[in-house]
């Protein structure tokens, strides 16, 4: 009878320990699900209600994948109102490649309500590669204006010079329009604005005078738009217009000035040149001076000597002599008259 008891008791204990067991897991799934509904079952009756069903496991799945349901499922239900069906793995995709994919869906409801064909792996590549997709449709659609030059660069002007000489200031306004082909890979607006200011630069550069371009502006906007500006870049260029000209300085004056003084400084440069040369040569010609007045003092230094030895040698008398003297007298004589003076001889014998 001890044993049976004891079996019995055994049996309400293992019985309630179960009963237990089950109570507990039974709450634990209770609160699973409670927190799981309170998590995912909004998004979940929200995607269902809006017509983009999205599984529970789906969601379930995104979370353990580490996406977010919440931006999943709101562009789900953005594309699907819009009209536009997209499959939940291309957004996942895209998420886990750092993409911005309410930007791509908005980008690509735009495309359809303006009839622009757009596919949504152009639009994740053109979102990947850095460029804002949903203001690249925008500027498809509604084309924007581009200053040239850029103001916020520092300057406020494009400035050439016309074949007369005359500096012109123009500002440029481009209208442009984003290709959405071209928009990877393409060169963005600061090459559009190079390109027009050297398309500008060009055509004053080739009128022959400023009044041509004063004149016609719109001579310049023709040209410049004639060059296909926009090959190889993500934009189409759509007008270019012509804001404002203004007349500059006269540069061809200022480089003929500039000319003139520069040649002015060369030839006193060849002047002083040939001035130098020219008193080198003086002093050159006084040394010879001087030079052959020695050779003509020791010259004359050798006549009492040749004339001593004539008297030695009987070549030369005594009435020679006078008569020389009297020649020497005489030539004096005219020359005082004349106003010239003579030099005094070295070898006279009197001196």
């Amino acid at each position: 009878m001890n044993l049976l008891a004891l079996a019995a008791q055994g049996a309400e204990s293992g019985g309630s320990i179960v009963l237990i067991v089950i109570v507990s897991v039974v709450v634990v799934f209770g609160l699973v699900l409670s927190v799981f509904g309170f998590t995912y079952g909004s998004l979940w009756l929200q995607a269902y209600l809006s017509k983009a069903h999205v599984s529970i496991v789906n969601i379930v799945g995104m979370r353990l994948r580490q996406v977010s349901p919440r931006v999943i499922i709101h562009a789900r239900i953005m594309a699907t109102k819009a009209g536009i069906d997209l499959d939940t793995d291309k957004l996942e995709a895209h998420y886990l490649a750092r993409g911005n994919v309410p930007r791509v869906v908005q980008a690509l409801i735009a495309a359809n309500k303006a009839n622009i064909n757009l596919e949504f792996e152009r639009a994740a590549a053109i979102d990947l590669a850095g460029r804002n997709v949903l203001e690249a449709v925008q500027t498809s659609v509604n084309p924007r204006v581009i200053d040239s030059p850029d103001p916020t660069k520092g300057r406020s002007t494009i400035d050439a010079v016309a074949k007369d000489g005359i500096q012109l200031k123009a500002k440029a306004r481009v209208t442009v329009r984003a290709n959405l082909d071209r928009l990877v890979g393409g060169a963005t607006e600061e090459t559009i604005i190079a390109r027009v200011g050297e398309g500008i630069v060009s055509a004053i550069g080739s009128a022959n005078t400023h009044k041509e371009v004063l004149e016609n502006p719109d001579h310049i906007s023709k040209v410049v738009l004639a060059k296909g500006l926009d090959a190889g870049t993500a934009y189409e260029i759509l007008s270019i217009d012509i804001a404002d000209v203004d007349v500059g300085e006269n540069i061809g004056a200022k480089l003929q000035t500039d000319q003139a003084e520069a040649d002015k400084k060369v030839a006193q440069a060849r002047a002083e040149v040939r001035r130098a040369m020219a008193v080198a040569l003086e002093q050159e010609n006084k040394a010879k001076i001087h030079e052959n007045r020695a050779l003509v003092v020791l010259a004359e230094a050798e006549i009492p000597k040749a004339m001593s030895e004539a008297f030695r040698q009987g070549n030369m008398g005594v009435m020679d002599y006078l008569h020389l003297r009297n020649v020497q007298a005489d030539t004096g004589m005219r020359d005082s008259i004349s106003g010239r003076d003579r030099p005094t001889e070295s070898g006279d014998p009197s001196t």
